[in-house]
């Protein structure tokens, strides 16, 4: 329909097709999913309502009839000291609340502008994405746990957005906020750093280092306690076997659960950097800023010891690069039909998208939680695993332009589908070409 105009007809028939897609949606996310009862959103009130109110210990509190206690860093728990002010209802539906805020920024910074670029009715297209990205298993996990992973997503890629605005002296804060609240996210410190950015590099670890000296200050005990001992006790998370890790860790864990290999782990991990690290750094060099973060995103995922299903939101801006480019070449065919179009590139682009999608809506690594060992948990119980490293290790096409053009700033994907990009003080290396316009 797109380039027609929005005759009644079609425009009734849109909102009826929307609203029995919103219906359906979250019929099955009532009905369907396992629920989690906000079981991680209550470990942080607790934590913080012990603190305050009876003078606690963060990393002594364990969740009444469990031993899941506090895992993030202390200024995680200074930023949620709100929570002593307000009941339980409040404390969940801010919760929710700051994940629906997080997540309508994510949409609109990632799909954003592959919707104003190829859809003309616009609310439908975000409409139908928001759908399926409430449907996916880490997002409904995220909510149904009162996780912070969505916000953390958020934050990072508000930096994106400000490198891909040509504001890039401002960028690094958010960075440097989430690396403090859980350290997965210092990666992105990283990758400011062999990308050029070293003014936005030190900004996210001088950021990352006051927000942790200013729970030190509140709390020496607490900061004292989590560096030297809690950091290091990976069983206050839970086993690294459980088959909800879905990082390089929990694969050698399922393997060899009682005594799984460090040096084998840490030779994983090094190779993993060794490949982000390059790829990266030529995604940048290439003009597509979105590929490096999405890429430092599943690196992340990757190496950390501890990846839950619900970490995986940080796949979604890989599945979104992946889109954008099976959505590009399918642009150009038209343009240029192939010979043979069921096998052309952006077709199987477009049946890798369908299929890593639906993979991650189906909970199926869920199907080996009580026997996670033999050669077929070895590939099913692994299946997220699995896709980061295929998202992190087979290379996409270059994104085309045209001839002559100097390669934008791919991080422009996440500002919104225009922008202006100034060379000036403060901008990394990668900043120093002039953007006239970008087109999403």
């Amino acid at each position: 329909m797109r380039g027609q105009a929005l005759t009644p007809a079609t425009a009734a028939g849109r909102i009826t097709a929307a609203v029995c897609l919103v219906v359906a949606t979250a019929v099955f996310l009532v009905t369907v999913p396992l629920h989690r009862d906000f079981f991680d959103v209550g470990v942080y009130y607790g934590t913080v309502d012990d603190w305050v109110h009876h003078d606690g210990r963060i990393y002594d509190y364990l969740r009444p009839g469990t031993h899941y206690g506090f895992t993030y860093p202390p200024f995680a728990a200074v930023s949620m000291l709100p929570m002593a002010l307000v009941s339980w209802p409040v404390a969940v539906g801010i919760s929710v609340a700051l994940s629906v805020v997080a997540s309508a920024l994510l949409l609109h910074w990632l799909v954003g502008p592959l919707i104003r670029r190829t859809c003309r009715s616009r609310w439908f297209a975000f409409t139908v994405a928001g759908c399926l990205f409430a449907l996916l298993e880490p997002v409904r996990d995220t909510f149904s746990f009162g996780q912070v992973n969505l916000l953390l997503v958020a934050l990072v890629l508000a930096d994106a957005r400000l490198l891909a605005t040509g504001r890039g002296r401002y960028a690094g804060i958010g960075i440097g906020l989430a690396s403090a609240i859980k350290l997965t996210p210092a990666l992105f410190i990283l990758y400011l750093l062999i990308t050029g950015r070293r003014r936005q590099a030190g900004v996210a670890a001088g950021t990352a280092c006051a927000a942790t000296l200013l729970a030190a200050l509140i709390d020496p005990a607490a900061s004292r306690a989590f560096w030297t001992d809690a950091l290091w006790n990976t069983d206050r998370v839970g086993s690294l076997s459980y088959v909800s890790n879905q990082s390089l860790q929990g694969v050698l864990a399922r393997l060899q659960p009682d005594h799984p290999s460090r040096a084998v782990w840490l030779a994983c991990v090094l190779v993993v950097l060794a490949l982000w690290a390059h790829r990266a750094r030529a995604a940048v060099r290439d003009g597509d800023d979105r590929a490096g973060f999405a890429l430092t995103a599943l690196a992340a995922c990757l190496v950390s010891p501890v990846t839950w299903v619900h970490h995986l939101v940080w796949v979604i801006p890989a599945l979104v690069v992946l889109a954008d480019t099976a959505l590009r070449g399918e642009r150009k065919e038209r343009r240029a039909p192939s010979v043979l179009p069921v096998l052309s590139a952006p077709s199987a682009l477009w049946v890798v998208c369908a299929a890593l999608y639906v993979i991650l809506c189906s909970s199926v690594v869920w199907l080996w939680r009580w026997n996670s060992t033999g050669p077929d948990a070895f590939l099913g119980a692994n299946t997220y695993v699995w896709i980061t490293l295929g998202l992190l290790f087979v290379p996409l096409p270059p994104r085309s332009r045209p001839p002559g053009q100097p390669g934008p700033h791919g991080a422009a994907a996440l500002a919104g589908g225009e922008a202006e990009g100034h060379a000036g003080a403060g901008t990394g290396r990668g900043d120093r070409r002039r953007i006239h316009r970008f087109s999403g």
